[in-house]
């Protein structure tokens, strides 16, 4: 053990410069000492604190091996190797919980206690004896100073036996505190040693209990344990990386694919459409009414159950119904200037709603998924079957004619006539007793109108020869005459569906028949647009009047409407059969199918109202001949 240093006692009396200087190095050493031992006790109580977090995590890890075991995983079928393992592990865990709960105590009374004595003690005492040290000498000093004071006459000798014994007290009490001292400071060179090499051996101890007491816990039982898990967990791995090396080929074929299968409505020209669905389900956005005028778009989760439309929100744990599909219509229609929108209609022909697909395909089969569930084809034993021959029946049945005149060309006469030659003008609608078969009110293979509208100057030219058309689409006074003198003026909105050649006008049933394919045709067919029109009902005239040029489109007798009926159940559809003179001399019966923005019966009303009114005139007219 080398040498220490000490300070002189024999020199604290003198108190020279030299012993001053020497106290001084003894001093910075005491504070050097001071601040070392404060950074030690600080790294020694983290550990002691990092000692006392492992007995709490241990405890914590122990419960929460235990919780597995009633944790609800969903897929949680074949853990109970898992659990048993785990609650082995707890047990263990448990174990080595009381084993760190002992060497944290033993840290705590052999490593943090005996640096907090040294610092409280030892070097609390050196920092006090200082302070009196320094307290004894101010006071030596001013007692010396008093004394030098004192005058040569000896008429003071009173005061000058009082200073010289204060300068003897004051010197005495220098020397009894600079003793002190002088031994705290050559004592703290042997405590310090002490001091730092006593926590580092109760630390030794600590740790080597604590591990030598874990060797005997973990037994040839444990290692026999372990070494199961470890073979049960290489298993998993091996399992895992299989796994992965499947994923990772199934991710390189799925990327792999063609770069449309990321771009929508990629074959918007050509897409390949399954008219033959009776569920569908994906993404669409709905659009929600929040004001007066404004609307916003909402992108949800649609699919259908049954006869039902549900919606399931993003996060959501099950669909909610959105609408019930039975019986409903549905078409494409335009909406704010968004493309693929499409409207779902209730049966009692109220609006329902209006959703958006991203791409045609998909508009185009959700509007034929919601068509086939509409019919209730879901009922059938084998829907899809039932779906594919509706399809195929109607494409076989319906040849759509965008044009007026094809129809003209296309369309024969009515080979079922009336037996009896009735007058135009006593022609009224009748209600049939019997509902006859679709293929005795209309011929299979009928060709279909879907385009009533001609442009405003081919009309013109049509019924004024070469007279060139007002440039500002407006009617001329004397094209319908009839119009001042009427009667009976009522104006309707409506949009035309379409028009076919029918085979009886003895019966509605051949109206209902006639709106039921022409709205299966357009879902086909894939012809949603449809123009609107203003319908004037007068006492002689049903006319279609563009409402942006009030150009008269289409213009019927009233005398050759035979029958006029609305929708049973989608009351906003309106139909009438026009019987029309051909060129050969026969008669041709046509059904004209319209969509009104109001119930179609009021559109009967008028037009029932305008017979009677003919048939009123008429009867007038005979008896003024009489």
């Amino acid at each position: 053990m080398p040498a220490v240093d000490k300070l002189l006692l024999e020199e604290a009396l003198q108190d020279s410069p030299q012993t001053r200087s020497l106290l001084s190095v003894f001093e910075e050493d005491a504070g050097t000492l001071t601040d070392y031992t404060n950074q030690l006790l600080q790294a020694m109580q983290r550990v002691y604190g990092a000692q006392n977090e492992m007995c709490l995590a241990t405890q914590q890890l122990s419960k929460q091996l235990l919780a597995y075991e009633k944790q609800n995983f969903a897929l949680g079928k074949g853990d109970e190797e898992v659990i048993s393992t785990l609650h082995y592990f707890s047990k263990v865990v448990d174990e080595l919980n009381v084993l760190h709960t002992g060497l944290a105590k033993q840290l705590a009374d052999t490593m943090v206690l005996p640096i907090i004595q040294f610092r409280e003690k030892d070097l609390t005492e050196v920092s006090t004896l200082k302070d009196l040290f320094g307290l004894a000498s101010s006071e030596h000093d001013l007692s010396m100073a008093k004394y030098s004071r004192l005058p040569k006459k000896k008429d003071n000798e009173k005061l000058k036996t009082e200073v010289v014994k204060e300068v003897a007290a004051a010197r005495r009490k220098q020397h009894l505190s600079s003793l002190q001292y002088y031994c705290a400071l050559n004592a703290l060179q042997y405590r310090k040693r002490v001091a730092m090499m006593q926590p580092m051996l109760g630390f030794a101890h600590g740790q080597i209990n604590f591990f030598k007491k874990g060797a005997e816990m973990f037994s040839q039982s444990m290692d026999s344990f372990l070494s199961s898990v470890a073979d049960m967990v290489q298993s998993i791995q091996v399992e895992l990386e299989a796994e992965a090396e499947k994923m990772r080929a199934s991710q390189q074929e799925l990327l792999s694919l063609d770069e449309s299968v990321y771009t929508p409505d990629f074959d918007v020209a050509a897409p390949q459409i399954n008219r033959n669905l009776i569920q569908k389900a994906g993404y669409l956005n709905l659009r929600n009414k929040t004001g007066l005028v404004t609307t916003t778009w909402e992108r949800l989760y649609f699919f259908t159950q049954g006869g039902n439309l549900m919606c399931q929100p993003r996060g959501a744990v099950a669909g909610g119904l959105i609408q019930d599909l039975d019986n409903c219509s549905v078409m494409a229609v335009d909406c704010e200037d968004r493309r693929y929108c499409f409207q779902i209609t209730t049966p009692n022909g109220k609006s329902g709603i209006i959703l958006q697909a991203e791409s045609r395909k998909e508009n185009e089969e959700w509007i034929c998924a919601v068509n086939n569930i509409s019919r209730q084809i879901y009922l059938t034993d084998n829907p899809e079957a039932v779906a594919i021959k509706l399809n195929q029946t109607a494409l076989q049945a319906v040849t759509p004619i965008t044009s007026f005149a094809k129809k003209q060309e296309n369309s024969c006469p009515s080979q079922n006539l009336q037996s009896s030659q009735m007058e135009n003008d006593k022609i009224v609608p009748k209600a049939a007793g019997i509902i006859p078969e679709a293929e005795q009110l209309i011929a299979p293979g009928t060709p279909i109108q879907f385009d009533i509208v001609l442009p405003a100057t081919e009309f013109l030219d049509q019924n004024r020869g070469s007279r060139r058309a007002n440039p500002f689409g407006e009617t001329e006074d004397d094209t319908f005459p009839e119009a001042e003198d009427s009667l009976l003026q009522q104006m309707f909105i409506v949009r035309f569906l379409g028009s076919m050649a029918v085979k009886t006008d003895t019966t509605t049933e051949v109206i209902y028949e006639a709106m039921r394919q022409v709205l299966a045709a357009r879902a086909i067919h894939n012809i949603f647009r449809m123009t609107e029109s203003h319908l004037m009902v007068t006492s002689q005239t049903l006319r279609l009047i563009d409402p942006q040029t009030q150009v008269t489109r289409a213009n019927f007798e009233l005398t050759s409407v035979t029958q006029f009926a609305a929708h049973q159940e989608n009351k906003r559809l309106v139909g009438f059969v026009v019987r029309m003179p051909e060129s050969t001399g026969g008669e041709s019966l046509s059904t004209y199918v319209f969509e009104s923005n109001s119930e179609g019966e009021k559109i009967c009303y008028a037009i029932n109202l305008g017979k009677e009114i003919i048939e009123a005139q008429k009867a007038h007219h005979l008896v003024s001949e009489c």
